[in-house]
């Protein structure tokens, strides 16, 4: 179809035909001979083609969504196209009973010559309202004509008067089965739909379904406009008009004369001249001054309700308002299916902010106020910060921010809180210890170490002079929330551990972390679950597996109690590491599990964060030989600015599986990129990425390049050992092998010290390094001693590419113990890894329609599938809808199980091999 905008004529002015405001259309006239911009919407016209076999279709929707145009492209292409239709393109001066049904006769009588003549002549001779009369005789003539008759009437809501819609209703409950009508319209018309729906008499096409699709969005753009848009640009385009085909014919239009395609689509908005001037235009100063008034006031806000109105205009009956709006049609979109919540079309709302700026910039401040007071008081703390942002009232952002902090830190949603919290005035925050001690815990977070000790000295110094004041505040002091204060030096010590033990600095982390626990009383079990937690990581890097297990355990327990359950689903990933560093892989992989049957919970209001528990399962079955699924449970975790931690660790598991896969250079592609993420956080860092980068060098002969990695670590045989450099100096010894050199004494040393802690993966792992060591020295018997042992340590937990790692020596030794009857199941498995076995596959997923999957898809799942085809991130996406990414993600984990996918290339596949984006 012609994505034209409906604006057949002036506001307020019918059509002018040579019947004055009558135009009778035969169909033959509405058969383009060759059109630009045709677009097929071959969907609508099945609905327009079904919905004519009954009393009426309602073609509903806002200027410019082409419901006069999808009418004209459903005519041409009707089977029975000689059938002529009666259409009547309505104006304002139409509100005239006798005037409208005066058109519609004479529209009839066009196609149907003859009919309503004694109708017409009741509407011209009475005095009195004959409408019902005329209507009546109109009927029954109809009754006798043999072949369906069909009205349009366009334009319908420029018609308000009653008498009108009382005729039309009155036509509707007596028609014949052989008359439909179809009404266009921009509200929804003041009939009695509701009974009409109940009766199944009437077919709608709303506005959400008049939006153009993705696929449709591509063939105007791409084919009719010929403009030759990426993917990316289309989707952007589509989303940012949500299907408007007004705003995608002015997009159209702006790019044929601008150079710089894709610096217009990243800036389309509600600012380009020509949305702005057809939604001024069209919209906006066509309404009534009270609703021009209330739009203008509004735009300022994301969603709208009733009561927040009321709040921001300082007047009454915004709920009865909205409702209004949104069966005007008037770029209002509900959000919920109560009616409760809504929000403007993304450009509308764009257009009326820049009109607002323009025209009221000083009243701007003070409606960002009263949103913000409704907010606070209505408990949505994160809108009241962002209107009080707005506003400009610092005073009120510093105190808004240091309530929502522990939410904020339970939720892991900090980084828009450190933003914010930087842009106040520093000494602002300085003056609040409560506030700077939440924006230190923000930069630990974040991995800004180095910014974390002022903070803490200011704190520490605020908490000398109250004490020095006999516990009284300090006049130089503002707080928010006095308990919190009592509880401040238990939150200084925590961070204090949290900074040494960041930093490598273990012996700190013991001591601030025994001191907290020292000032916390027993019931008190959100600071202890933080003091214990800091005390078992630095345990763990101590090498002291045991211990640090059972203290994080007694942490976690400590959560549970305290009602951070999402705290707890995140941390169950350390239990499970802890166990992996043992090489204790069948209890890590049951924790790793557990940890996402406790994510599944129904309890939870926040999707709990499980990047971690894929990261480990990923890097368990990578080990086990399962490389696939190793890379399918890297795929489900998008790595995001918001968790760039965890990004460092998805880089390195990710070049685990490309090492596997034999590609070392994209191994190394990825640790490069990790040391770019890095961000220090206190879990112990036992794997360093140069060590890591260093055992690729060796894999790939390049022995002077791991040399040099040596000589910069200041790695050294005769170096103490100690577990937070164990992997580097395996590393070391790994060296030694490939250049012949005697690593033997090293070896010997590691063996004692993994002995000794319990870590039976590093054991494993230096038994096979002596076993290549004795092959390099061509004493293969002494090697099998050795590796019969490694082989003994890692059958029962499933180790893999512990073995298959090391290459076609290692097959060799391998070949050698089997012939002698060693660990022969075990080994034969091995080798059959080796020779590359075949690869189990799973079966095919079952096919689903793609009509089954957009009644199972919900509206908002749709619309962060096109987003995310649009290349948005996970955060952009939350910005663009106004929700928190933990949100995005349950909504994307959702979408990929009813699509049946892992990640979002599949998912993007799929969905546009269904045709739903």
């Amino acid at each position: 179809m012609t994505p034209e905008p409906d604006t057949k004529h002036p506001p307020g002015e019918a059509s002018i035909s040579t019947m004055h405001s009558l135009t009778v259309l035969e169909t033959k006239l509405y058969k383009p001979k060759h059109r630009t911009g045709l677009v097929a919407r071959s969907r609508l016209i099945e609905r327009i083609r079904q919905g004519a076999e009954g009393p009426l279709t309602l073609v509903s929707a806002p200027a410019g969504f082409g419901k006069t145009t999808l009418l004209t492209e459903w005519l041409a292409q009707r089977p029975d196209s000689d059938l002529p239709v009666g259409w009547v393109s309505l104006g304002r001066s139409e509100n005239d009973p006798a005037l409208f049904w005066a058109y519609v006769l004479r529209a009839l009588q066009k196609v149907h010559p003859g009919v309503g003549e004694s109708a017409l002549s009741l509407l011209q001779t009475s005095r009195h309202s004959p409408t019902e009369s005329a209507l009546t005789s109109l009927i029954n003539e109809i009754s006798s004509i043999d072949r369906d008759v069909i009205l349009i009437l366009d334009d319908f809501h420029v018609i308000d008067a009653p008498p009108v819609h009382r005729g039309l209703t009155f036509l509707l409950d007596h028609m014949p089965a052989t008359m439909h009508i179809i009404i266009a319209s921009r509200s929804e018309p003041l009939l009695p739909l509701a009974r009409l729906r109940a009766r199944g008499q009437v077919s709608e096409i709303p506005a959400i379904e008049m939006r153009f699709r993705q696929h449709e969005v591509t063939e105007y753009l791409n084919t009719a406009m010929a403009l030759g848009l990426s993917a990316a640009d289309v989707s952007t385009l589509e989303t940012r008009t949500e299907g408007w085909i007004a705003g995608l014919k002015l997009a159209a239009l702006s790019l044929k004369n601008h150079g710089d395609v894709q610096k217009f689509i990243k800036g389309f908005s509600g600012d380009n001249r020509y949305i702005a001037d057809y939604l001024i235009q069209e919209v906006l100063l066509a309404q009534p001054e009270n609703i021009r008034r209330f739009l203008l006031r509004t735009a300022i806000l994301d969603r709208l309700n009733g009561p927040l109105c009321d709040a921001v205009t300082g007047e009454s009956g915004s709920q009865a308002l909205l409702e209004s709006l949104e069966r005007s049609n008037l770029f209002v979109v509900p959000l919920d299916d109560t009616r409760e919540s809504y929000r403007y079309h993304h450009l509308f709302a764009e257009v009326l902010r820049a009109h607002f700026m323009r025209e009221h910039a000083e009243q701007a401040s003070d409606l960002h106020r009263r949103a913000s007071s409704w907010f606070e008081d209505n408990t949505s703390l994160d809108d009241a910060l962002h209107h009080a942002a707005a506003a400009g009232d610092v005073e009120r952002v510093a105190r808004l921010l240091e309530i929502t902090w522990p939410e904020m830190d339970r939720s892991y949603h900090t980084g828009r809180w450190l933003e914010r919290v930087k842009a106040l005035p520093d000494g602002l925050v300085r003056a609040r210890p409560v506030l700077n001690l939440g924006y230190a815990w923000t930069l630990l977070n974040a991995g800004e170490l180095e910014s974390v000790e002022a903070r803490l000295d200011d704190v520490e110094r605020l908490l000398r002079q109250s004490a020095d004041n006999g516990n009284s505040l300090s006049t130089q002091m503002v707080l928010v929330d006095g308990k919190r204060f009592q509880f401040l030096s238990v939150g200084l010590a925590s961070a204090r551990a949290y900074l040494a033990q960041s930093l490598g600095k273990t012996a700190g982390t013991v001591e601030h972390a025994r001191q907290t626990l020292a000032l916390i009383p027993e019931g008190e079990h959100a600071a202890r679950a933080t003091g214990s937690a800091m005390l078992a990581l630095a345990q763990w890097a101590n090498g002291e597996l045991d211990e640090a297990h059972r203290t994080f355990t007694a942490s976690l327990n400590h959560m549970r109690l305290a009602g951070q359950l999402l705290s707890v689903v995140r941390g169950t990933f350390v239990l499970a590491d802890i166990r992996v560093a043992q090489g204790r892989l069948n209890e890590a992989a049951d924790i790793y599990e557990h940890g996402l049957q406790l994510a599944k919970d129904p309890a939870h209001t926040t999707a709990p964060e499980t990047d971690e528990l894929y990261l480990g399962l990923s890097e368990l079955h990578r080990e086990r030989g399962d490389v696939a699924a190793a890379a399918r449970f890297l795929q489900t975790i998008t790595g995001s600015d918001e968790h760039r931690g965890n990004r460092h660790r998805w880089c390195t598991a990710m070049a685990r599986v490309a090492e596997a896969r034999g590609d070392l250079k994209g191994a190394l592609d990825l640790l490069v990129e990790a040391e770019t993420v890095d961000v220090r956080t206190p879990i112990p860092r036992l794997r360093p990425v140069a060590a890591l980068k260093a055992r690729i060098w060796i894999a790939q002969g390049k022995l002077a390049a791991a040399k040099g990695w040596a000589r910069d670590a200041r790695l050294s045989i005769d170096d103490e050992l100690s577990y937070l450099r164990e992997f580097e100096h395996i590393t070391l010894a790994r060296l030694l092998v490939a250049r012949n050199d005697d690593a033997f004494p090293l070896l010997e040393r590691l063996l004692i010290a993994a002995a000794q802690g319990g870590r039976k993966g590093s054991l494993i792992e230096i038994l096979v390094l002596e076993a290549l060591a004795h092959q390099a020295k061509s004493d293969v018997r002494a090697a099998v001693d050795p590796l019969e042992r490694a082989l003994a340590l890692a059958e029962s937990e499933g180790y893999v590419m512990i073995f298959v790692d090391e290459g076609d020596k290692m097959r060799d030794l391998l070949r050698h113990v089997a012939a002698r009857g060693i660990a022969a199941g075990y080994t034969r498995k091995l080798l059959r890894v080796f020779d590359g076995g075949p690869t189990p596959v799973a079966d095919a997923p079952a096919v689903v329609s793609s009509e089954r999957l957009l009644h199972d898809l919900t509206t908002r799942e749709l619309e962060i599938l096109r987003l995310i085809a649009a290349g948005m991130r996970n955060q952009e996406i939350a910005d663009q809808l106004s929700i928190s990414t933990a949100t995005v993600k349950r909504h994307i984990a959702n979408a990929y199980a009813k699509l049946d996918v892992s990640h979002r290339t599949e998912a993007l596949v799929r969905a546009h091999a269904l045709k739903l984006l």
